[in-house]
């Protein structure tokens, strides 16, 4: 998920543990607090698509 975010011109701000602070021009800061490797479900993935402009095609 990261990884696609990034491919998508989001960029880490600032991180503290495993919560990373992400942004990109023209978008609000968006608070990403996933381990790597860990599953994320289906409603917070919408949730992130929404917030980031991410769709199922950059995945």
């Amino acid at each position: 998920m990261l990884a696609a975010l990034r491919r998508i011109g989001w960029s880490e701000k600032r991180a503290t543990g495993s919560h990373r602070v992400l942004e990109r021009e023209g978008w609000p800061n968006v608070v990403f607090a996933f381990h790597d490797g860990e599953e994320i479900g289906p409603k917070m993935l919408a949730r992130l698509a929404l917030a980031t402009g991410l769709t199922p095609d950059d995945l």
